[in-house]
């Protein structure tokens, strides 16, 4: 206790020296020293005076983090091996399919959480051994879910606690198949977006051998047998094994979609694969949101300077695009984009990032941050900030809106719900955390329901917005 006396006593000399610096030098009031500190500083602040907080959060995190990997040991473990022809008899004999487990969870905010497992075979695939990812949308009032491995269902009935699924007849092993999964489980599908009738899929394509980017497939939307074709597929690609940094990482590879009401296009995001340099280039789709013509074929470039984008949203009330962003070490993101056709709005990636390189400021990262120095402030070198930034991450991921102002975004990491509302000038207010269990990949609002994709059992879950 002494120890923590003297500590707080160190730093109250310290804020007050500041205090009496702020007012003789710039004769303002003693309440504007708070100016002199940044979110950061606050950061390490609270941190020294309360580590008690932080001890207690990490812990929280540790314990979460040691269930889930327990669970997916456990699950690795009990299931059988598969190769590419078992993967390919699988999805063609795969018909019907229920969840074989109901449960309600009471969440924070007395929010309840039903949640619906059993999609173990469904989701899983050759180098996927555990529960995957899995994206949802909805045609008329049926819920639509696509596997990560490509089998696409619908809920075709709904008894009490259970669903029934029916898998829909497919072309999509045509673009991404055995091949480029047997190259590792970082290689595949990305969104579903169900859209008038139409029906869109990203998925990380190999443009060449060993080389690959985001493209974009669509179709009429049936029950029965759907063909795919190609709507966009840059001619451009990173390849995974020699490349000007000398790093691949598939899993940025964006792959977000989003329809723009009344306008026959969809937005899309693709990231940098971590060839960071492609984010600053024109000449490039990758680390951008760009918009696709679907009657031409064509696009244009709306946003530049992005790693990641893992969530995205289009405002038809309020016009703008909101979307998510994963950074580095640090630097989740929520940013706002305004349709601009003068100028290509930039935030600010690999120049700027509240994110840290992998490994931080030691002399093997020295060249790294010559070349890419993450500039903490965004604005001071021309760059947009974000509109929210997290350090640590949260594995952010989708984003959706609720009513009017009031918006929910879900992250992977730490396994919650944030739902939060923008004021009059578009800034983040009544920030609110809800803890799910789970790693969340995917949302929807369908009937003032949230509809969850959670990968930790590959379960479906549902929460009644009040």
């Amino acid at each position: 206790m002494k120890k923590f006396f003297y500590l707080f006593i160190f730093i109250l000399l310290i804020l007050t020296s500041f205090s009496l610096i702020s007012y003789f030098t710039y004769n303002q009031n003693f309440f504007e020293t708070k100016k002199l500190f940044n979110e950061n500083k606050k950061k390490l602040i609270k941190k020294i005076l309360f580590p008690h907080k932080l001890v207690k959060q990490q812990e929280i995190i540790i314990k979460s983090n040691k269930e889930s990997l327990s669970q997916k040991e456990y699950l690795i473990n009990s299931l059988p091996k598969k190769n590419a022809s078992d993967e390919t008899s699988f999805k063609q004999k795969l018909t019907n399919f229920s969840n074989s487990k109901y449960y309600t969870l009471r969440l924070d905010k007395n929010y309840i959480l039903e949640k619906y497992q059993g999609f173990d075979d469904f989701y899983n695939g050759i180098n996927n051994q555990y529960p995957g990812s899995g994206y949802l949308d909805f045609h008329l009032d049926n819920l639509v879910i696509l596997s990560s491995r490509g089998i696409l269902a619908y809920e075709s009935k709904n008894e009490q606690n259970i669903l029934h699924f029916q898998q829909i007849k497919n072309n999509i092993n045509e673009f991404i198949g055995e091949k480029q999964f047997a190259k590792g489980n970082w290689f595949s599908l990305k969104d579903l977006v169900i859209d008038n009738n139409k029906i869109y899929v990203s998925f990380t394509e190999e443009i060449k051998e060993n080389c690959w980017n985001t493209s974009l497939l669509y179709a009429e939307f049936n029950y029965e047998d759907i063909i795919f074709k190609k709507i966009f597929s840059p001619k451009e690609c990173i390849n995974a094994l020699d490349n000007i940094d000398q790093e691949f990482n598939a899993h940025q590879s964006g792959g977000r979609i989003v329809p723009v009401k009344n306008e026959k296009h969809i937005i899309l995001t693709i990231g940098d694969y971590r060839s960071r340099f492609l984010a600053q280039d024109l000449q490039s789709v990758n680390g951008k949101i760009i918009k696709i013509n679907v009657e031409k074929n064509s696009f244009e470039i709306i946003s530049m300077g992005h790693r990641n984008p893992q969530g995205l949203l289009f405002d038809k009330d309020n016009n703008f695009i909101l979307s998510t962003e994963h950074g580095p070490y640090g630097g989740d993101e929520i940013n706002l984009i305004k349709f601009d056709e003068k100028n290509i709005p930039n935030y600010g990636w690999p120049s700027a990032s509240y994110g840290e390189h992998y490994g931080e400021k030691i002399q093997a990262n020295k060249n790294k941050y010559e070349k890419y120095p993450l500039y903490k402030s965004h604005k001071d070198h021309n760059f947009i900030e974000p509109l929210k930034y997290f350090v640590p991450s949260i594995g952010i991921s989708e984003i959706v809106k609720i009513d009017k102002k009031n918006y929910v975004v879900s992250s992977l990491k730490y396994k919650s719900l944030y739902f939060f509302k923008l004021n009059k000038k578009n800034e983040i207010v009544n920030w609110n955390k809800v803890y799910t269990h789970e790693r969340i990949r995917d949302l929807i609002l369908k009937n003032n329901y949230l509809y969850l994709f959670l990968e930790d059992t590959a379960s479906l879950g549902k929460i009644k917005i009040r």
